[in-house]
């Protein structure tokens, strides 16, 4: 989704613009839309919303396996051939299952396999909230599921996704509480002030791969500009940030060690709470550091 509405100029749509602008929040689903049609205007995003959300908990169960049917399989055919919906690509690509090995994209065909064989629809979870490794835990361990079970869960995941879709498309005074953050400080023990211009990485780790996420500069408070990741889920994931503490101290002109003792530093860490602030700092010196999970 790239075009973003007003909650204002939604609420002005005839019924056919309206169920346009939000059909695909529901994955090939655009009767949810023309559920909500009667209760515009709405007035907050939470209300229109909770109104999409009831619009599927309510519909007949054959309305919502059909649903459930009409998500794409992670990482399939569909995804290779680039036959999803806009949404269903950009999210699996944020996700990185556009970058898949050979091996991992067997894996996915496994247990794409197995998935539907057993429950009659794909798996379905919410990417923009995982990281590879992630989604990978899930699809194996939600396989132990009982249908009843699985249907509530992959429902669950549905709403999960539609609110974020909902949030991407629709701007208004309210936001949904969607959002985590992931953010840093450096503080330089050695001469008692924040750090600034200590270079900054945040990789997400796969197995012994490492994905660019994001990168920066410590600014006068020691800090990056803006959190390294705002305004969106954080996804389950373990992450790596480096802090550039060698060149950092050599341009301080303190007298180091050849090579120094410290160059790059490697924080590694996980994320369980996609939703929740995670604030990793550092605590340098030129010859040792320590870190926490702040807040």
């Amino acid at each position: 989704m790239t075009d973003r509405i007003a909650l204002d100029a939604l609420n002005r749509l005839d019924d056919a613009g309206f169920v346009a602008a939000l059909g695909g929040v529901f994955e090939n689903a655009p009767w949810v839309a023309e559920a909500v049609l009667p209760g515009r205007p709405y007035g907050s995003l939470a209300f229109l919303h909770a109104a999409m959300s009831a619009a599927v908990r309510d519909a007949p169960a054959e309305r919502r396996l059909a649903l459930l049917r009409g998500h794409p399989d992670l990482a399939g055919k569909a995804a290779r051939a680039g036959a999803m919906t806009d949404e269903s690509k950009a999210e699996q690509a944020g996700a990185g299952l556009d970058r898949l090995t050979e091996a991992e994209y067997d894996r996915f065909h496994e247990l794409n396999a197995a998935y539907p064989a057993k429950f009659g629809f794909p798996f379905i979870v919410c990417v923009r909230r995982h990281g590879k490794e992630s989604i990978l835990r899930s699809f194996e361990r939600r396989l132990a599921h009982t249908p009843e079970q699985e249907l509530a869960a992959a429902l669950e995941e549905v709403l999960r996704i539609g609110a974020l879709r909902i949030d991407q498309k629709v701007t208004a005074a309210d936001r949904l509480p969607l959002a985590g953050r992931l953010s840093t400080h450096v503080l330089d023990t050695h001469r008692g002030r924040p750090a600034a211009g200590v270079e900054i990485e945040l990789f997400e780790l796969w197995g012994e791969e490492r994905r660019p996420v994001a990168r920066g500069v410590t600014n006068a408070d020691g800090r990056t500009d803006a959190p390294l990741i705002s305004g969106r889920p954080v996804p389950i994931a373990r992450y790596e940030l480096r802090f550039g503490l060698g060149d950092y101290f050599a341009g301080l002109g303190v007298a180091l060690a050849d090579p120094p003792f410290l160059d790059v530093v490697p924080i590694r860490f996980a994320v369980g709470e996609p939703e929740g602030h995670y604030h990793v700092p550092l605590l340098a010196t030129p010859w040792g550091y320590t870190t926490y999970r702040g807040s």
